[in-house]
């Protein structure tokens, strides 16, 4: 069944690709896949039932590289879960996004197909060298994205510092992932036996190859200081490639975090787990105060989400803080960051969307240039406003439940955890600036004959947000499927 859910959209693409379907038939085949695949992860869902510590369900494997030890090994438990269903819910929304869209439809639908299948696929590996591969194809097919339907010849450019820097931070994760290779007894990159192993006390690589991996990772998250490629890939990337880039490809690096860094490798983690809480502060704090700053709507949400995967990172750089009695609330810690990667995606995959309007209207993203849409617009007005009190953190949405949890553990694993709280703050201060400049006061230059959300990106946006909205109300299913998980990830990491 996993199998089938991570290369049914490559089987779309290639149909579409080694076709000539027109614009029409492109867009059908394109949403109907999609569709498909997130109706085959729902009945996965629907079918779950919590592994054993360390097992897998669904899970398939096949000898693929025997004489290294590297296999098709995939599987899913309550990490992987729900990426698989946020992935597909942000391709879904992104077909019926497109379902007006006019520039090259049918390549463009055969790049998302295949993108979808990497981005499935990373979730749903469970052999390091398997990890890998998706990773790197992942980035081969956003600069794809971002160079062949990105805003003028600057996305070129943008796309290019997008594919250079992640691609070295992917050479930094294959060095970490050798070292582990090289680690363990007998060789093998297979993650399961990998975690049994560590879970045994055996020590399988020091600290630096959890730095190589930390520094791979963090880059493709990103994390200040390694997250400059973003702001301008965001800028540049049609909308449907910003909300595929900031809810799913972003989700990758924080992923690894939890996949690989902290069960394989639990007695660096701790030495490090310091090192990580600072990197999530200064994240969190950096990323608000620069998005302060932006006056292009699409860059200041590109800032919010170097704030947001800040937040995650805080939360299982705490969960490394082992001490005694803390093992409950570390958990929580674990928890609120797989809610927060859910949460993320879903809100900031619908800001995108709702900015690619400001674009498609007016053909700018300054916020100078409007004012005055409440009157002019009001369902993008209610839409937009909703995504921004999400993004806040406002109860009754996703991004209450995440952030709470995150707090939650990790103030009681360190008091430091509370410098970033402030971040909420500046958080509210950008959003609350935005929403004045964009939508009240006098009207602005690009505001006259600015019309409302269409069908499709009401559905699309509305729809993500509809998500966010209940999860924020009814977030057990989503914490009871992630909560085994996170118990195994903090005893594995002891205390």
């Amino acid at each position: 069944m996993v199998s089938v859910v991570v290369f049914l959209p490559l089987l779309g693409a290639a149909v579409l690709a080694f076709t000539r379907a027109g614009p029409r038939l492109a867009r059908g085949v394109w949403l109907a896949v999609t569709g498909l695949d997130l109706v085959l992860v729902l009945a996965m869902t629907a079918g779950y039932s919590t592994p054993p510590p360390g097992g897998l369900a669904y899970a398939e494997q096949v000898a693929w590289i025997p004489g290294a030890g590297v296999s098709y090994h995939v599987g899913v438990d309550g990490l992987s879960l729900p990426m698989l269903l946020v992935t597909d819910v942000l391709f879904v929304a992104c077909a019926v996004w497109a379902l007006r869209a006019d520039d090259r439809v049918r390549r463009l639908a055969a790049l998302f197909l295949a993108l979808q299948t990497t981005c499935l696929g990373l979730f749903a590996a469970q052999d390091l060298i398997l990890f890998f591969l998706f990773f790197d194809l992942s980035i081969v097919a956003m600069y794809a994205v971002i160079a062949g339907w990105g805003h003028g010849e600057q996305a070129k450019r943008s796309a290019l510092q997008f594919f250079l820097y992640t691609f070295l931070g992917s050479l930094a994760l294959l060095v970490g992932f050798i070292g582990l290779y090289l680690g363990s007894t007998p060789h093998t990159f297979d993650i399961p036996t990998l975690v049994a192993r560590a879970q045994g006390g055996t020590v399988l690589a020091g600290g630096v190859v959890l730095g190589l991996i930390l520094l791979g990772l963090a880059i493709k998250t990103p994390t200040v200081p390694f997250h400059t490629w973003l702001p301008p890939a965001h800028t540049d990337a049609p909308a449907i490639g910003s909300a595929i880039l900031a809810g799913v490809l972003l989700k990758m690096g924080t992923y690894g975090f939890l996949r690989v860094g902290m069960p394989l490798l639990p007695d660096a983690w701790r030495s490090w787990a310091w090192v990580i809480v600072v990197v999530g502060l200064v994240s969190v704090l950096f990323g608000a105060l620069v998005a302060l700053a932006q006056t292009n709507v699409k860059r200041m949400i590109a800032y919010t989400s170097v704030n947001h995967m800040g937040y995650v990172v805080l939360a299982v750089g705490a969960a490394g803080l082992v001490a005694s009695d803390t093992a409950t609330a570390r958990e929580v810690a674990v928890t609120g960051a797989v809610t927060q990667m859910v949460s993320h995606g879903l809100i900031t995959g619908a800001l995108f969307l709702l900015a690619g309007v400001l674009d498609s209207r007016s053909g700018t993203y300054e916020m100078d240039s409007f004012g005055g849409l409440a009157a002019a617009a009001p369902r993008y007005t209610a839409l937009f406003a909703v995504g921004a009190l999400g993004s806040l953190g406002l109860p009754a949405l996703s991004g209450f439940i995440a952030e709470f949890q995150i707090f939650t553990g990790a103030i009681a694993a360190t008091w430091v955890a509370a410098l970033a709280l402030p971040g909420i703050l500046l958080t509210a201060a950008l959003f609350l600036r935005a929403f004045h400049r964009v939508f009240t006061g006098p009207d602005g230059p690009a505001t006259g004959g600015f019309t409302d959300v269409r069908g499709p990106e009401l559905v699309a946006a509305g729809g993500l947000l509809a998500l966010s909205i209940a999860l924020g109300i009814v977030p057990g299913p989503l914490l009871d499927l992630i909560r085994p998980f996170a118990a195994s990830v903090v005893a594995a990491l002891g205390g």
